[in-house]
């Protein structure tokens, strides 16, 4: 025989008895016959004086004559009678939905209670009829005695034959049921505990073991009869004080009674529409009481199991009828009642097994909810939570010793129960989520670019969130005031989880990488918006859910990660100057605007790179672009600085003015027959430029090319800065002014963004290239022209013509190679560096030079043939351009005209007044050389004075300042 378990349908497979295992073969059948055994024995009249006429159906059909059985006239009550069932209205049970019970077994409507029992019990009639003989007998043997007194198996036993069965089968299996019955009564589970080496004990397991190879001889004259009576018989009626007991114990020991009590239990439920209890179960359970003495049941042992039987019968059935588990609640109620006061051992210990069977049933279903409920089984949820909690609250309360240890706390059972579904159960549908985002990408391939996983996860997680606040929590809060806002704390952590984690790996900012954190900025903000809402009206305004759901910081990322996108791009465009900056020759050559290539790619990385930019898709270009861009200027600044680097000054091409001289009387035609000496400083002058350099490479088309380049730096810049402004992504080559004055309109959340220092540099290189480029052809490339060559040892023999005729040759260089734009900016520098080299040689040409007042014509030709060559006739820089920069020239050339006493008088009365000295004849102070050279600068008459040509300028010189004729 199969031993006992649970037998249901569906999802009851994991239902497991609260009573534990018999460890006897013994089968649900075996226990519903016994159960059924003892039902009809315990409700028979224990006088045997009533008696009330039973014919059985088939008997019935064939007319046979009446036989008259001793019964309970309760059993015999007609079912007509019967009224509204007080116990199904007061459980809330439904009535069935046939009116008679029929079934392939059964075709007619049961009359009396007695043969209801035998049909819910599955009891055939001759079963039935063989058990009422056999009590028939008992009674008339035993007159007088109560059924309490009897050992039922074992005068059954003694009643039946072999010749009372169909078969020896059938007579073998009965005989072998009463005997394990026996043993799981006085062996296996009595009542009072039992020492292995009790005799009768010994006896009756030797008995057992006999039957187990044979069946035993049941006459009264057997001799295994009569030794299995005494050993019966002598453990039935042990009692625990060792005094007569009133009572056999041979059915009243657990969990033995219980699982007899619920086969009697389950014959509530109709047997042809089992989710429904019978209408006659008011009478039903009133005679089932007559058993509870037998069976050592009471009330409170009553109430538990009847809450565990409908229980199980909704699990059993499918869970489809929800009546019958209302009803269990309701019946849990009574059940709270009875765990405030009775804490017998026996009782706590079937409550809590029953307790928790229930609640671990039910939890194994909450706190994986959303796979077991949808919406349509909402109804079906709450009752099935109402159970748990229910059934937590008795155990927490009334049993667990851990909470009587902290009975100070006030504890929330259901808060708490819930709170608990609620997480456990949101985690597992994420982790399975997670499990399938695999196969959700796949579904994306139709697409060039499936989303990344994590934006998946975020966006169905978003609809769990929506999920769980239209269907579930609702019901979650009649039992938690915020489920909703500990639903949507939960998944806030779990994708959180997981963001971390993606974090944890990414280093860069990237496209993905950008579409996880926008997607999880979303999220957050509508998992937050529903904690918000749900805790309006709690006393800290939704704090401590709050508080729970630590913020992705996704912008923060977003903007970490894009900060370091941005040094990244600038670190590489940084590299990149310097190392093609070193190789750049700045050939004029190159490309046919004459600026250099490493400009042209430069600026193109900085195109990409703000193309780049524009195209991540983050919310915070208002807000990084100015970082962006600042660091783009200060490279494209390290770009322009270097282009202008190294290429000189005018202050370092100018020469280095020689010592003061003065004339030798008579030297007039002393350079006519002498050979041209350099000048002092020109070698001085010289190794300092070459010093500045470093070579001769770098000539004036390499500083045109240079001077163009950052041209069109600040071309491109003002462009970009443009294009920034109205959004980047506008084609500005063919938009309106109208046009782009609407885009300027429409993204006016683009903040302003200026490459001011690489603008105002571009600018600023552009001037100092022009004089540098300037200073370096009039005072370096034609030195030998002008410095070394202009009036040098006379006048008349060294004029200004082999300059100038040089000069010409650099001016078609600036032509063709300077953009139009900075053209007249060079010129105009070139021009003002020739007028500061022919006023120095006038000024500072050393004593290989020597000037007569008869010399001015000459030298003023000269000057006027240079500011001719500028004006070309027209096609050159405009005049007032010339005669404005020619002024500091053309202001001091009359002192060289003027006489000589004349300018010593004015020199005298400048130095005096420039000093404060009153007398003429004082000593007159050695005038500093300011370079600010005009007519009324002591050094300027100082100077025309010492190149002057005659006796008395030599003597005045002498006399005043003793200067030397040679250096």
């Amino acid at each position: 025989m199969a031993p006992v378990q649970d037998r249901g349908f569906g999802d009851s497979a994991d239902l497991e008895s609260p009573f534990g295992e018999l460890g006897c073969q013994l089968s649900e059948d075996h226990l519903r016959e016994t159960a059924y055994e003892i039902f009809i024995a315990a409700c028979r009249p224990s006088a045997g004086r009533s008696t009330l006429t039973y014919i059985p159906q088939s008997e019935k059909a064939a007319e046979r004559p009446e036989r008259s059985l001793s019964v309970s006239p309760s059993l015999q009550k007609s079912l007509t009678s019967a009224a509204a069932s007080k116990m199904k209205k007061a459980l809330g049970l439904r009535s069935s939905s046939k009116k008679t019970h029929s079934s392939p077994s059964r075709s007619k409507k049961p009359q009396t209670i007695g043969e209801l029992m035998r049909l819910q019990m599955n009891v055939t009639e001759q079963t039935d009829a063989r058990v009422r003989r056999a009590l028939l007998r008992i009674s008339a043997g035993q007159l007088g005695k109560r059924v309490e007194a009897i050992v039922l198996p074992l005068e059954l036993l003694q009643q039946f034959k072999l010749s009372d069965f169909s078969d020896a089968q059938e007579y073998q299996a009965w005989q072998r049921r009463n005997l394990r019955i026996l043993e799981a009564g006085l062996l296996l589970h009595p009542t009072i505990p039992l020492e292995r080496s009790h005799s009768a004990a010994q006896q009756l397991r030797q008995i057992l073991r006999g039957a187990d190879e044979k069946p035993i001889e049941t006459g009264k004259n057997s001799e295994v009869m009569q030794s299995l009576r005494s050993a019966v018989m002598s453990l039935a009626w042990r009692s625990h004080d060792g005094s007569t007991s009133e009572t056999c114990h041979w059915a009243d020991g657990f969990p033995l009674n219980l699982w007899l009590y619920q086969m009697l239990l389950g014959a509530c439920f109709d047997s042809a529409e089992e989710t429904a209890v019978i209408d006659e179960v008011d009478e039903v359970m009133e005679l089932m009481k007559k058993t509870w003495t037998l069976l050592g049941i009471n009330q409170m042992l009553h109430n538990i199991c009847f809450t565990w039987v409908l229980f199980r019968q909704f699990v059993v059935t499918g869970q489809v009828e929800t009546d019958l588990l209302g009803a269990a609640e309701t019946q849990l109620v009574e059940v709270a009642r009875d765990a405030k006061t009775e804490k017998d051992p026996l009782y706590v210990k079937v409550l809590s097994s029953t307790l928790s069977t229930i609640q671990g049933w039910a939890e194994k279903r909450l706190l994986a909810y959303h796979d077991t409920f949808q919406a349509s089984s909402i109804s079906l949820m709450e009752n099935v939570i109402s159970v748990a909690i229910a059934a937590a609250k008795i155990l927490v309360d009334d049993i667990s010793h851990e909470y009587r240890r902290r009975r100070k706390e006030e504890v929330d059972v259901a808060r708490n129960r819930i709170d608990m579904y609620i997480r456990s159960s949101l985690r597992t549908a994420f982790a399975q989520m997670m499990e399938q985002v695999d196969s959700r990408r796949r579904s994306y391939k139709k697409q060039q670019n499936p989303p990344p996983a994590l934006v998946i996860l975020a966006s169905d997680t978003g609809d769990l969130a929506v999920k769980e606040k239209e269907y579930f929590s609702p019901v979650m809060k009649r039992w938690h005031p915020f489920s909703a806002g500990v639903a949507v704390a939960t998944l806030h952590s779990c994708y959180g989880r997981e963001l971390k984690q993606f974090l944890s790996s990414v280093t860069a900012l990237t496209p993905e990488s950008v579409q996880v954190l926008l997607a999880a900025n979303k999220l957050e903000k509508d998992l937050v918006q529903i904690a918000v809402e749900d805790s309006v009206d709690s006393e800290d305004g939704g704090k401590g859910i709050i508080r729970e759901m630590p913020p992705y910081e996704a912008d923060s990322v977003i903007a970490e990660l894009s900060k370091s996108w941005i040094k990244e791009r600038l670190d590489r465009l940084r590299e990149w100057v310097d190392r093609n900056l070193q190789q750049e020759v700045w050939s004029p050559t190159a490309n046919k605007e004459r600026y250099a290539p490493s400009a042209i790619e430069v600026l193109r990385i900085v195109e990409e790179t703000l193309d780049a930019f524009f195209d991540l898709p983050v919310s915070q270009h208002s807000d990084l672009l100015p970082d962006l861009v600042g660091g783009l200027d200060r490279v494209l600044q390290r770009y322009v600085f270097q282009t202008k680097s190294g290429c000189g000054t005018r202050n370092s091409y100018l020469p280095l003015l020689p010592a003061l001289t003065r004339c030798s009387t008579g030297s007039k035609f002393h350079g006519v027959w002498k050979k041209k000496e350099k000048s002092p400083s020109s070698q001085k002058r010289k190794s300092q430029v070459e010093s500045i350099n470093g070579s001769e490479s770098l000539g004036l088309p390499q500083l045109c090319v240079r001077i163009n380049t950052l041209h069109h730096f600040r071309t491109e810049l003002e462009q970009l800065e443009k294009r920034i402004s109205f959004g980047w992504k506008t084609d500005l080559s063919v938009k309106s002014n109208e046009t782009l004055k609407l885009a300027s309109l429409t993204t006016g959340s683009v903040p302003e963004a200026k490459f001011e220092i690489s603008h105002k540099g571009s600018k600023e290189g552009i001037q100092d290239l022009c004089e540098s480029a300037a200073y370096k052809v009039v005072f370096h490339d034609l030195s030998s022209e002008l410095w070394d060559g202009l009036y040098m040892g006379g006048t008349a023999n060294a004029r200004i013509g082999p300059f100038l005729e040089q000069l010409e040759s650099n001016l078609e260089i600036i032509a063709n190679t300077v953009h139009t734009r900075v053209r007249t900016r060079v010129l105009t520098a070139l021009m003002k560096a020739c007028f500061d080299g022919f006023l120095l040689v006038l000024l500072g040409g050393g004593p290989s030079r020597a000037f007569s007042k008869y010399d001015y014509e000459m030298i003023e030709e000269d000057f006027v043939a240079i500011k001719d060559l500028f004006k070309a006739d027209g096609d050159g820089l405009p005049s007032e351009v010339v005669e404005k920069a020619a002024m500091p020239v053309a202001d001091i050339l009359p002192l060289f005209s003027t006489d000589t006493d004349q300018l010593i008088e004015n020199f005298r009365y400048m130095v005096c007044q420039a000093n404060g000295l009153s007398s003429a004849k004082s000593k007159l102070p050695l005038p500093p050389t300011t370079g600010a050279w005009t007519p009324t600068e002591p050094n300027t008459l100082l100077r025309v004075l010492c190149y002057r040509n005659d006796d008395v300028a030599t003597k005045f010189l002498k006399k005043t300042y003793n200067l030397p004729k040679r250096l």
